[in-house]
This record gives C-alpha cells, structure tokens and sequence, in this order.
C-alpha cells in the first residue's frame, strides 16, 4: 500500500524519494582496478589488430600487474565481495585467455590457418576451464599449510606470460616474423595450455609468510631491481622469468611430494 514502511524500522521515505543503499568506497576500488585490467587486455586486442606487437604484450603485461593489485588491494581495504570475485574472473579470462590466443594468432598462428585457430583456441579454453574449476573449488580444512604454497597448474596470470615467450624472443630478435615458427609455435602454445588445467602443483607467492626482519632490505634491493630491469629491458627480463619459472616446475614438483610425505597429501592449492 501506498504509506506502508518500505524498510525495517518502520520509517516511512518521503514521497517521489528513493532510497539506495550505501556502499562504501573500499568496495569500489578493487573493481575499478579490475576494469583498468580489462580496458588493458581488450586494448591488447586492437594493438595486436593494428600490428603494434610490442604495446600488445605490454598492455597483457599491464592486465597481469593490475590483476596482482586488485585482490590484494581488496584484501587490505577489507573490501572483498562476491560480486568482485565474479568480476575478477571475467576480466582474467579475457586478459590472459582470449587476449593472448588473438594475439598469438595474429601474430604467427594463423598461417596455419584451421589449426592456428584450433590452438588459438585450446589455449582460451583452457583459461576458461583453469578458472572455472578455481571458482568451484572448495577450501579444505583439513588441508595443511604447506599446501598453500602450491597452485593445482599454472595459475591463469603466469599462463598468459608463458604463452607470450615467443613474443619476447621476437622482439629480441632470437627468432624472426611468427609466421616462420608457426609449426614450433603451435605446439609450444598447447603445452602451456594443457600446464594450465593440469594437475602440476607450480610453486606460488601468494601466501607467503612472513620474512625476518635481516632479509627486509635484501628482498627490498630485489624487488627494485626488478621494476628496474623490468622497464629497462622489458623483454629480456620476460624471457629470464618465463625460462625460469619452466625450470622450476620439476622443483615444484619435488618439493610438493617431499613436503606430502608417504601419506597421501592434499591436492595443492586451486587459487
């Protein structure tokens, strides 16, 4: 009826005024670095379109760090929501699935046409897949802590940075047009697909602890340093990680069955 209360109180809103319930800014944030990250990885599309290559990859490389913000922004602020987690997941599944599939198409893939494409769009699906059972997957407590230092695969970001690895032996020369190395290309591209929806557990920094109070300075010194080679040598920097972080997984592995023991341990972390 008209004059019935429309809240809990029994307060009455003034005539021709609608109430809208408040939502503070910590909320907001989060999802504004979200959709900055999606801006990026869509632009990365039409860089890639325009054969500007290079702005391309940086502005994956942009979604990648944004994304790294976001949830630990929302963290902080105490401002995590359902609603931001949903939007997260759309936005890393452009980012680091669709954008990077186009862009490895454009660019080598799609002189081999029919089976460019159907590479193309393994890698995508597999992000869609990767991040599909991380959405389902349940927290286990009974899990140990060990446990969180492992990601089930490799997590959708690290994926995306793998698959660029041509790009960035590309730009540095190593290898000539894409076009060229499609046939290695193509099946490097599955591989690093296939490590995103498998079961490999990868090492992940997400949860580390904390660290003494003598290695403040050091870790400091390093992460500088590696903003520094970063934005100095872009894609040499890239080229080291991505190497890197394939050397490691047989690491990982080992230390995951080690840490496990003889008893059947969790599966590692799905985040």
């Amino acid at each position: 009826m008209e004059n019935e209360p429309d809240n809990m109180d029994g307060a009455v809103a003034p005539r021709g005024q609608r109430r809208f319930r408040m939502v503070p800014v910590r909320f907001l944030l989060p999802n504004m670095i979200t959709l900055l990250a999606l801006c990026s990885g869509v632009t990365a599309i039409r860089f890639a379109f325009e054969g500007r290559y290079e702005l391309a990859v940086a502005s994956v490389m942009l979604a990648v760090v944004l994304d790294a913000v976001d949830g630990r922004l929302a963290r902080l602020l105490k401002g995590t929501s359902r609603f931001g987690a949903e939007l997260d997941s759309l936005a890393d599944f452009v980012n680091f699935g669709v954008a990077p599939a186009i862009l490895l198409y454009v660019w080598s893939l799609n002189s081999l046409r029919t089976l460019g494409w159907v590479i193309a769009l393994v890698l995508a699906i597999c992000c869609a897949l990767r991040l599909a059972r991380f959405n389902v997957a349940l927290d286990d407590p009974n899990k140990p802590a060990w446990a969180n230092r492992f990601f089930t695969g490799a997590p959708a970001p690290a994926g995306a940075g793998l698959a660029l690895l041509p790009f960035y032996l590309g730009f540095l020369g190593i290898i000539d047009e894409g076009h060229g190395w499609a046939l290695i290309i193509g099946p490097y591209v599955v591989g690093v697909a296939l490590l995103m929806v498998s079961r490999v557990p990868t090492f992940s920094g997400k949860h580390m602890g904390r660290i003494r109070g003598d290695m403040v300075l050091p870790v400091l010194g390093l992460a500088v340093l590696a903003v520094v080679m970063l934005i100095s040598y872009p894609w040499e920097f890239l080229s080291i990680v991505s190497i890197a972080y394939l050397v490691l997984i047989p690491v990982s592995i080992r230390s995951y069955r080690k840490l496990s023991g003889a008893g059947s341990g969790p599966a590692p972390s799905e985040s």
